[in-house]
């Protein structure tokens, strides 16, 4: 499993994001994770699937709420990742008014978490391979701080959580 001090995986995900002058969306677009993680601080945090119960009432809307203060302890970028494809990821951004504040990335095959080791397996229940639900500080592709929650769990990943480790990091730099 990925750890603190680690480089993100060399993965490419998706992003589709509708256009802010209502012109035709943006995307599907790939994001290369080195690359547009490079020389930022990323708040990131991954949900087990779009438009559940937990994910779009509590983990979304807790990053939404902390958003102006994430980047006041100097956050450049809030992504949020899950394994599903670009064009949900895009629809589940639309409902929750994610636009300018959450990068919502699709990570279609699994392949960062597989690439993490942060799978998910909730093939019982009808949703096969799934991330884990867990939040990472991320200063230029690499690992600051790692929450990963228990399996059906929502105690550590949550945005108030991340923004009092980013708030300690800053002060500590």
């Amino acid at each position: 499993m990925i750890k603190v001090g680690d480089s993100l995986p060399a993965v490419t995900l998706m992003e589709y994001a509708d256009a802010q002058d209502g012109s035709c969306a943006l995307g599907p677009a790939p994001v290369a994770l080195p690359q547009a993680a490079a020389g930022k601080t990323i708040a990131l945090f991954a949900v087990p699937g779009a438009f559940t119960p937990t994910c779009s009432a509590q983990h979304v809307p807790g990053y939404l709420t902390h958003h102006a203060a994430l980047r006041e302890a100097g956050v450049d970028e809030v992504w949020c990742l899950s394994v599903n494809d670009a064009f949900v990821m895009g629809a589940w951004a639309r409902e929750l008014q994610t636009a300018g504040k959450i990068r919502m990335l699709a990570d279609g095959d699994a392949a960062f978490a597989k690439a993490t080791g942060l799978t998910l397996d909730l093939a019982g229940k009808g949703l096969g391979l799934r991330s884990n639900r867990y939040s990472m500080l991320v200063k230029d592709g690499k690992v600051v701080t790692l929450n990963v929650e228990a399996p059906g769990k929502f105690e550590v990943s949550d945005a108030s959580t991340l923004l009092a480790q980013v708030q300690a990091a800053s002060k500590s730099s």
